[in-house]
């Protein structure tokens, strides 16, 4: 028999009690350039990447998409995705889970200046991981988080 295992997620505000130093980097990161690279499942199972925005909303991580984009129909079909942070020097930031699609009245809190032309699709982001890569002395290190799981580390020589 197959087993099944259930990912534990997190939003934003979750990630940010538990690791609070390691958010402030990957935030960082990602607020330091405007566009980044989101990754979805294509129907067939195989990759997708797109340029997408990302803003902090409240306790979330969320980002958008033109209407009836195939990442906003891929994320539909299929939740889970990856967002890499713009590459910069200083650090290398990705963050892994499920687009959850915000739609009704709570989406109109996902724009600052109205409704963009012809809509769009508002998305948050169910955390499921968080990394950050740097380069530190002569080392490369890793520093990741799971939810409900303390920042684990690694260096390389």
């Amino acid at each position: 028999m197959l087993a099944v295992t259930l990912a534990v997620m997190a939003t934003w505000r979750q990630f940010e009690s538990e690791a609070a130093e390691l958010a402030r980097l990957i935030r960082a990161r990602f607020e330091e350039a405007e566009t980044h690279v989101l990754a979805t499942l294509r129907r067939d199972g195989s990759p997708r990447v797109s340029g997408s925005e990302v803003a902090f909303q409240g306790p979330d991580l969320s980002f958008g998409s033109m209407l009836n984009a195939v990442k906003a129909l891929d994320l539909q079909r299929d939740g889970r995705c990856a967002i890499h942070a713009h590459p910069a020097k200083g650090g290398d930031a990705k963050v892994a889970g499920v687009a959850i699609e915000v739609t009704g009245s709570e989406k109109a809190t996902y724009t600052s200046g109205g409704e963009p032309p012809g809509g769009f699709h508002a998305f948050r982001l169910e955390l499921e991981e968080a990394v950050f890569t740097s380069v530190e002395v002569d080392e490369l290190v890793v520093r990741s988080w799971r939810p409900r799981q303390a920042v684990r580390t690694v260096r390389r020589k």
